[in-house]
């Protein structure tokens, strides 16, 4: 059994799968502080959101897609799921670093907004 595709097989659609669950909580639970930024512009703030998870599918799956590459052979189940938790967990940490970012981001302008309305 060749342990390498094996391992590409799960690698993919695990994190595409995993990107697209943060993407689609993310988008969801964004939006309300997208309008309370845009100051209730609710096309402007759905406007945004979308373009924000478009950059998220792009950095995350194109991040995944680049380090797919697995240059030493695998030869067992051990060294597989190894292999594996290190690929997924550097998603997952990314994701997360991401998400922290992007707080930061709608904090600063919604900080910004509310001391431009007083």
């Amino acid at each position: 059994m060749n342990y390498n595709i094996l391992t590409y097989a799960l690698y993919m659609p695990l994190t595409i799968g995993l990107t697209i669950w943060v993407a689609k909580t993310l988008f969801t639970n964004g939006r309300i502080f997208l309008v309370d930024i845009f100051h209730g512009n609710q096309l402007l703030a759905d406007s945004v959101n979308k373009l924000l998870v478009v950059g998220f599918y792009l950095v995350n799956i194109g991040y995944a897609i680049y380090t797919l590459k697995i240059f030493e052979s695998i030869s067992t189940t051990q060294e597989m799921i190894e292999k594996l938790s290190v690929k997924t967990g550097t998603i997952i940490l990314i994701l997360g670093a991401m998400h922290f970012f992007n707080l930061f981001i709608f904090f600063k302008l919604r900080k910004k907004a509310q001391t431009a309305t007083t």
